[in-house]
């Protein structure tokens, strides 16, 4: 017999994250889609993370229910060197962890980070809550959670 957490990390989308990753050599669990991370969470079988700053969440928006552990702060993203800390304390070690930031970039960043402090399902979503810059310099036209018009709310 499983348990819901054997259940959880061998979810079938994650499964093939992982297998990217290995091949890929990504020093995290590995990468999933806006879409994918909608399913895993709505399902129950993940947490997504919101690693953006407050500042981000508040003017830019946000994804209902989500937890909020900046990866920085302030509007000069000043690390965050308890970063690490407060997301194990906020979700658990052992938690299948789906990290957002503006464009995936960041929340890469803060996958390796908490991969490397010994959280072994920590994923990061790609594209992010806003996406890729475009040719105009603007975000929300290529990519991202908002894009693929995903629940989000704004203050």
């Amino acid at each position: 017999m499983t348990t819901a957490l054997e259940d959880k990390i061998k979810h079938p989308v994650l499964e093939a994250a992982r297998g990217v990753a290995r091949s890929s050599g990504l020093p995290y669990a590995g990468r999933v889609t806006p879409q994918q991370a909608y399913a895993l969470v709505s399902a129950g079988d993940a947490v997504l993370v919101d690693v953006r700053t407050v500042e981000e969440r508040k003017f830019v928006g946000y994804v209902p229910d989500t937890l909020h552990v900046p990866w920085a702060t302030g509007t000069s993203l000043t690390r965050n060197p308890r970063f690490v800390r407060e997301l194990e304390a906020r979700a658990g070690r052992d938690a299948v962890l789906l990290l957002l930031c503006r464009s995936g970039n960041r929340s890469a960043l803060a996958a390796e980070a908490a991969t490397k402090a010994g959280l072994q399902h920590v994923f990061n979503v790609l594209e992010g809550f806003e996406g890729e810059i475009d040719e105009r310099r603007r975000r929300g036209q290529n990519g991202g959670w908002r894009f693929h018009d995903l629940p989000w709310i704004q203050d």
